[in-house]
């Protein structure tokens, strides 16, 4: 019996000469000179949970919308003395409905975490400061 094989996605951008960006074909996109190559991680770390939390949100029958900020620091690692964010912390502003209870909003959140593929992609683990409807959670 053979192994199944696992589910693969594909996904493409690019960068033109102006600078302009783009993803999958779809249109460039100019962005402002604040948006650098870190910012970028950042925010695509920021989409990534907040999808990640959606799709488990969505399987366990809850409504949920949220917000994320996402702050790192570059600096030389002291493992190969190269140049890579070495601490990331995500701040996620939270609406469920309902609100599962305890052990089941951590394990719920414990999901999103695992399955972000951006957050699994880093060689460092961001650390995640979660509040769920105006409560601190985790």
């Amino acid at each position: 019996m053979s192994t199944p094989r696992a589910k693969r996605f594909e996904y493409a951008a690019s960068v033109d000469r102006a600078g302009r960006i783009s993803a999958e074909g779809g249109p460039p996109v100019a962005l402002a000179d604040e948006w650098s190559p870190e910012a970028l991680v950042l925010a695509g770390l920021g989409r990534c949970i907040l999808t990640s939390l959606g799709y488990h949100a969505r399987r366990g029958g809850l409504d949920a919308v949220g917000a994320v900020s996402a702050a790192g620091v570059v600096t030389r690692r002291d493992s190969d003395g190269r140049y890579a964010f070495v601490e990331v912390e995500c701040r996620l502003e939270l609406e469920l409905d309902p609100v599962p209870p305890g052990d089941e909003l951590e394990a719920l959140l414990a999901k999103a975490e695992r399955d972000c593929f951006v957050s699994a992609s880093l060689t460092i683990s961001p650390s995640y400061a979660w509040r769920v409807n105006g409560e601190d959670a985790r």
